[in-house]
């Protein structure tokens, strides 16, 4: 077994016995209709990490109490920090190209096509004085019709190259399809999507208290490896302290939640204030689990009450109380 494991299981085997003796004495303790043995228990709240890694940091000590928010521990996290610094440049990347589709060609490329069209220009001008005055040597009887006609040819394909670079200095100036827009788009989403993930897990490597409250365990040392899921620290809020009692039957129509309730303990300075927050509708055998035959046949029902949180921090679990009505 685990050491981690080994040190929960001798914790919660010491509770679990502590409780069930003071229950065996319990029984034997008289009681009157408007008082009741019962005893302290906690609600606990397992601290864990999604992420499996080594436990770098413990921010806290048993017996600590911490607030909400606050730093508990951190594992090794150089893995996911890469992985973050990647989707960053992956989203630059896509950004990046995204606002080049939009912008068109660059200047540079814009203006080749401009040179490009300027000598396509000049030599339509010059094809065009060519086939001006082919003509005229034409009617003068001085050139044959073949050459006219070649005149004539060499100046529309000239000018029809002019109307070519036009067209392509205009498409240079326009941004990229709609739907290559849309794509891109679509890309800068998928990477935005990744970086988030990337940040997700990044910090889930360094853990804060999602209560506030005792912390009453906790199961690794630094160093250890840590599974994913596996609690780290066990806290026990305020708020997550309750008394567990047990009543007659004959009681239980004087009972109801919300109820108050007085609790006494040895060593307390002054009884504390609770309500009721459960009553059982199932009955049980008195004391519950361990019974003799002359206390079997009679059934008693649980109730829990709780205190206000700022006595519940004079409360602590396994610890037996007296339960009365004010």
């Amino acid at each position: 077994m685990p050491p981690s494991l080994a040190r929960r299981f001798l914790r919660s085997s010491t509770l679990v016995l502590a409780v069930l003796g003071y229950l065996a004495l319990a029984a034997c303790t008289p009681s009157n209709d408007n008082d009741w043995q019962g005893y302290v228990e906690g609600e606990y709240v397992y601290i864990a990490s999604s992420q499996a890694g080594r436990l770098d940091r413990l921010s806290v000590l048993r017996g600590q109490q911490v607030a909400l928010g606050a730093p508990v521990f951190m594992l090794e996290s150089g893995d996911e920090a890469a992985a973050q610094r990647q989707a960053q440049h992956q989203l630059s990347a896509a950004e990046a190209q995204l606002a080049d589709i939009k912008s068109g060609k660059r200047p540079q490329e814009q203006e080749i096509t401009r040179a490009q069209l300027a000598q396509a220009q000049t030599t339509a001008t010059k094809a065009a004085l060519q086939l001006s005055r082919d003509q005229i040597q034409f009617q003068a009887g001085g050139i044959a019709k073949q050459q006219l006609d070649d005149s004539r040819a060499a100046a529309e394909t000239a000018a029809a190259q002019v109307r070519q670079w036009q067209s392509q200095l205009a498409v240079d100036r326009l941004p990229n399809r709609e739907a290559q827009v849309r794509a891109q788009q679509a890309q800068v989403a998928a990477a935005q999507a990744v970086l988030e993930q990337a940040d997700w897990k990044l910090a889930q490597k360094n853990v804060t208290a999602t209560r506030s409250g005792l912390v009453f365990d906790t199961m690794y040392r630094e160093g250890e490896w840590v599974a994913a899921g596996s609690p780290v620290l066990r806290m026990l809020p305020p708020e997550n302290v309750k008394i567990r009692f047990f009543v007659p039957e004959t009681v239980l129509g004087r009972l109801q939640v919300n109820q108050a309730v007085t609790l006494g303990c040895d060593g307390c300075q002054a009884n504390v204030a609770a309500h009721i927050s459960y009553i059982s509708t199932e009955s049980e055998y008195n004391p519950p689990i361990i019974y003799s035959n002359q206390s079997r046949a009679k059934l008693v029902y649980m109730i829990e009450a709780r205190p206000a949180p700022a006595d519940a921090l004079k409360l602590h679990p396994g610890q037996p109380l007296e339960v009365r009505l004010p």
